[in-house]
């Protein structure tokens, strides 16, 4: 696992650099689990003194993205992925430490399965929700990924 997750930070590093300098870094990652931490600091600040909120996206998309992107890469296919919808909810300010945890990874496989067989598009929801230090939930983040067979 730990050649996995370096292998998509340093993705992250040059392709989506807002994320990594910002801080965003995969933890862990599994077919069922990934776990995504960013720590508040200066340069992911907003005005009230937490995290900015397209911060904590950015890592709860990649807590769900990476389980795609994993999937798609175990089928050996050509499979285009991308996020159609999202929304989140914010419970708490988002100081120290967040983690990000998505454990929805059975759901895009079923999802690959199905494209793969029928040829036609899959969408699906995973949620991933962010934890401070404490253990309390600050946000909780919904997206809703198609995957499709590439022609």
């Amino acid at each position: 696992m730990a050649s996995e997750t370096s292998k998509i930070n340093t993705f992250c590093f040059f392709k989506l650099p807002a994320a990594w300098w910002t801080g965003v870094r995969l933890r862990y990652i599994d077919e069922q689990k990934a776990v995504v931490t960013v720590r508040y600091r200066w340069v992911n600040q907003n005005p009230f003194k937490s995290m900015f909120w397209a911060v904590q996206g950015m890592a709860a998309e990649l807590s769900t993205g990476a389980m795609v992107m994993g999937q798609i890469r175990k089928s050996g296919k050509k499979i285009s992925m991308l996020v159609a919808n999202n929304n989140a909810n914010f419970s708490k300010k988002a100081t120290g430490k967040i983690t990000f945890t998505c454990e929805d990874g059975h759901l895009i496989k079923e999802a690959i399965s199905k494209t793969l067989s029928s040829g036609e598009g899959q969408t699906v929801w995973m949620k991933s929700i962010g934890v401070n230090e404490e253990g309390i939930v600050v946000s909780t983040f919904n997206f809703e990924w198609t995957v499709k067979v590439k022609n």
